[in-house]
């Protein structure tokens, strides 16, 4: 396969976002993005654990900042979380038996049995005869006058409408859009509706007149206004029918329930009895009358003598989000005040809730290392989900105050912890603790990217218009949406992927905002935003390039020379990361030390690297197939060098190195190279490769390009090339070249210009090949080592934890072990 074949051709060096697929000028024409983008798996294992009530089923969000992880939580528990009590209510009153542990509600002495009686009859009312009575007549038949009324309504602001249209030329079709149906107006050719595009495809086919579509285009925007008003009076005669029989249930339901509460209350004259029903009735109307959930709470338990919480009605199921959960914040208190003689004293009076009791019945919504970073938070809410008993004031809690007497009857609480953290801390939870896998077994995992398609773009467009009218943004032009998009692209450097940490992409359209000094966003804005974010974090990067220039690290991007390539290598600052060329040398001679890793020697190699060098030895065996052991001493060093490496993407031009100083065959130095390699031969996808090739590229413009560089990369990152704009205009010139190829061989005859060879069935190179060449000297080597043992003998391998052990032992020399 030639150079020429093996090259990358411009067009694919960068993906360009196609502008048509955005069918609009700026975002003020489109509505902004409902809920988060791309998130399907994640979507149904929050669903999931949000409606599923089942003990253990709390759930743990894990996924990368930006991602909008607690966006989806918030909407999601807002539009499924099932329907429920507001709470229960729980009031602490004095305790005369036992002081110190204040007990939930009580009635006047010798009523409190008869009262609990009294309620379950009440709450089997709830649970039984309330849905029953409220589907029976008469009720029944008020809610089929309200519907009938509703259908006839509609009819007659519709009905006009429809007719007018079909006049017209043209219907009204349903078309489903994701999960919601939409209504849009198509004009009818042949007597079938079709959409727009069609119509203007027949015209241009000459298959329907210009004229049907002029009449189109021109009818088309007032029926469209008439459709969108006729829509919203359609659904304010539905809101307003809903709220009607939503009242007349309520006044039905409150009539029947008071049947049940008047016998209760000439019973038990009490102000905090008449408060409680009064409460119960509120709560079942507004939260149980119109939803009904097979997992719903037990009403005996919910309005149960013993179990009470105070809360306004109107309250649906409780969502708590608690920033700070120190113990106290999770747990509750019992604040004391003064008393004789300068005591600190508690009572009931002073219990409070926490967050815990908040989200009874509920969810409480918690970020992970916000928790484990608090002394005790972790295991005390751990210990409460655990049982489903709240303990207020723990015992190992009581060293916070200077005296605590008073401590109350535990709670039984149901709650749901939705915890929001990172992949890191879940791995670490599950090893530490037992208990976490069995009370966290909803996982909601959230992916830091989404496939890249003309509907993704189309989503990256209305997270844009969300931004731009929650924060008072200027519009984005449809050229600034494109700019995003490809920005997303280059984030996650991924084939046919962009992004989905939109918090980054919300960064650079902020600032890109703030360029545009109150105007319309364009593509100039988005690139200059994004050139100014790497800018403010390029110091390390620019320090390199000075060296660079200054000669202080030798750089070579022409010529060539044996035993030296150009390998690739990015550092990191905060989210960005720069690419810069890394000098790789190697030398070889007769020998028993093997390969020599210089880097593992100093103690500066890193576990992945290390590995990939130690895969370089498989690929010398597999590569030169000899009858007899190999015997030489080899070493591999990134020079110039002076902190830790890590990472295998060099593995594949430290073979390439090695061959050459082997062979004598000279590498050429205005060439660059990048991948993994395996113990075959086949070059592997590696990370950082657009900055890699970036930081080459910088490296031949300074010293001038003159045609001849270039950089070879692994086929499988083909696809991940999102390199700028000034890289792509060089190879659309000739100037510079990327190469992608999948073996070793191709590579090595890239980087050395020479035939790499291919064996036949038995391992043989055709003569004159480098792997040829490769093989007669290892067998030189072997030759030697017979000749002189005795010397060889003496070479030791050199300590070290990272040493590769000798290749050959001396034949000599008898096996110790």
């Amino acid at each position: 396969m030639s150079a020429l074949e093996r090259e990358v051709p411009p067009e694919l060096l960068r993906w360009k976002c196609n502008l048509d697929v955005l069918p609009f000028e700026t975002t003020a024409e489109i509505d902004p993005v409902q809920g988060v983008v791309g998130q399907p798996t994640a979507f149904e294992a929050l669903k999931f654990g949000i409606q599923c009530l089942a003990h253990g089923q709390n759930v743990y969000v894990r996924g990368a900042r930006g991602t909008g992880r607690i966006t989806m939580v918030r909407q999601m528990l807002n539009e499924f979380a099932p329907a429920t009590s507001a709470k229960r209510d729980f009031c602490y009153v004095h305790n005369f038996r036992k002081l110190e542990r204040p007990r939930l509600i009580t009635l006047p002495p010798g009523q409190a049995g008869a009262f609990r009686k009294s309620m379950e009859k009440l709450a089997e009312f709830v649970e039984d005869g309330l849905p029953k009575a409220i589907e029976s007549e008469p009720h029944a038949s008020r809610r089929q006058v309200v519907q009938d009324e509703v259908q006839a309504a509609i009819k007659s602001v519709t009905e006009p409408l429809e007719k007018e249209i079909e006049s017209n030329g043209m219907a009204l079709v349903s078309v489903q859009q994701g999960p919601s149906t939409q209504t849009m107006i198509m004009p009818v050719v042949d007597g079938e509706p079709v959409p727009p595009e069609a119509l203007r495809a027949k015209v241009a086919k000459n298959e329907a007149s210009e004229e049907q579509l002029k009449q189109f285009e021109d009818a088309f925007p007032g029926y469209q206004k008439r459709l969108v008003e006729t829509s919203r009076e359609v659904n304010s005669i539905i809101r307003s029918a809903s709220q009607k029989v939503i009242s007349l249930t309520e006044e039905y339901a409150a009539e029947l329930l008071g049947n049940y509460t008047v016998p209760i209350l000439e019973k038990y004259q009490d102000a905090a009895v008449k408060t409680f029903l009064d409460e119960v009735v509120g709560d079942v109307i507004e939260n149980h009358l119109h939803a009904r959930d097979e997992d719903g709470p037990n009403f005996k338990e919910l309005y149960g003598v013993n179990v009470v919480l105070s809360h306004d009605p109107d309250e649906s199921r409780p969502v708590i989000e608690e920033n700070t959960p120190s113990l106290i914040n999770l747990l509750g208190t019992v604040e004391s005040d003064l008393g004789p003689g300068g005591m600190a004293i508690s009572d009931y009076r002073g219990v409070r809730a926490g967050a815990l009791l908040q989200a009874d019945q509920g969810y409480l919504i918690l970020d992970v290392n916000d928790v484990v970073s608090e002394p005790g938070a972790w295991r005390s809410l751990m210990r409460t989900l655990r049982t489903g008993r709240l303990e207020i004031v723990p015992p190992e809690a009581g060293w916070m105050r200077q005296t605590v007497i008073t401590q109350p009857e535990p709670i039984e609480i149901r709650v749901r912890v939705i915890l929001i953290g990172d992949a890191r801390t879940y791995y670490q939870l599950d090893h530490a603790d037992p208990d976490f896998r069995e009370l966290f077994k909803v996982l909601a995992d959230f992916d830091s990217e989404l496939p890249r398609s003309d509907e993704a773009v189309r989503q990256y467009a209305s997270v844009v218009a969300g931004l731009s009218r929650s924060e008072g943004l200027p519009p984005f032009h449809r050229s600034a949406v494109a700019a995003l998009a490809e920005h997303g692209a280059r984030i996650v450097a991924r084939n046919n992927r962009l992004t989905a940490r939109f918090g980054r992409i919300a960064d650079i359209a902020r600032e890109a905002a703030f360029l545009s000094e109150g105007e319309n966003v364009t593509e100039s804005h988005v690139l200059q935003a994004v050139q100014r974010t790497r800018d403010r974090a390029s110091l390390p990067s620019r320090k390199f390039r000075e060296m660079v220039e200054n000669q202080t690290l030798m750089v070579q991007t022409d010529g060539e020379v044996v035993g030296q390539i150009n390998g690739l290598a990015v550092m990191h600052s905060g989210p960005l990361t720069y690419g810069f060329p890394a000098r790789i040398t190697a030398t070889i001679g007769p020998g028993s030390a093997g390969l020599i890793n210089i880097e593992g020697r100093a103690q500066m190699s890193g576990a992945i690297h290390t590995k990939g060098f130690h895969i370089l030895g498989g690929l010398l065996r597999y590569l030169l197939r000899t009858e007899h052991p190999m015997a030489f001493s080899a070493s591999l060093a990134f020079e110039q060098s002076y902190g830790g490496i890590d990472g295998d993407s060099a593995s594949g031009a430290e073979i390439v190195c090695l061959l050459s100083a082997l062979t004598g065959i000279p590498i050429k130095q205005s060439m660059a190279m990048t991948g993994a390699i395996d113990q075959h031969g086949h070059l592997e996808a590696i990370g950082g490769v657009n900055e890699k090739v970036e930081g080459f590229f910088d490296a031949c413009d300074y010293f001038g390009l003159n045609g001849s560089q270039g950089v070879v990369v692994p086929k499988s990152n083909a696809g991940d090339l999102m390199l700028s704009e000034r890289v792509v205009e060089a190879c659309r010139q000739g100037k510079f070249h990327v190469f992608a190829v999948d073996n070793i061989y191709d590579a090595i005859e890239l980087m050395t210009g020479q035939t790499a060879g291919q064996p036949d069935d038995q391992g043989v190179y055709p003569a004159g090949s480098l792997l040829a060449k490769a093989h007669d000297e290892i067998e030189k080597f072997w030759r030697l080592t017979l000749a002189s043992p005795l010397k060889l003998s003496q070479v030791q391998p050199a300590g070290g934890a990272d040493d590769d052990q000798p290749i050959l032992p001396n034949p000599n020399e008898a096996d110790e072990n």
